[in-house]
């Protein structure tokens, strides 16, 4: 197999769940969506959900509920998403001050 068609093979290889979740959180990141940046440490894969291990002791894991007619995309974004929002104390952040 020559080298070209080596990288032509590598480049047509589809993301890992992992690299796919971690992909979705960058995103989040730079939208500013949340207040700090996380980082995929490992997925695991149970019946009909999988769950995100986080590199981060604020938030440790989320789960994400496999539903059928959504991307795994949509479905991390959701799942991470609502966990964020069910923090509390310093970390979340501030809803702006009505005046």
């Amino acid at each position: 197999m020559s080298p070209k068609s080596l990288s032509a093979h590598e480049v047509r290889e589809p993301l890992t769940l992992e690299a796919e979740a971690q992909q979705v959180l960058d995103e989040l990141w730079s939208e500013k969506v949340l207040p700090f940046e996380l980082n995929v440490g490992k997925l695991t894969r149970g019946m009909g959900e999988h769950t995100i291990h986080f590199h981060d002791s604020r938030i440790r894991t989320a789960s994400i509920p496999l539903t059928k007619g959504k991307s795994f995309r949509d479905m991390v974004r959701e799942a991470v998403l609502a966990r964020v929002a069910q923090m509390s104390g310093p970390l979340k952040a501030n809803p702006p001050a009505h005046t």
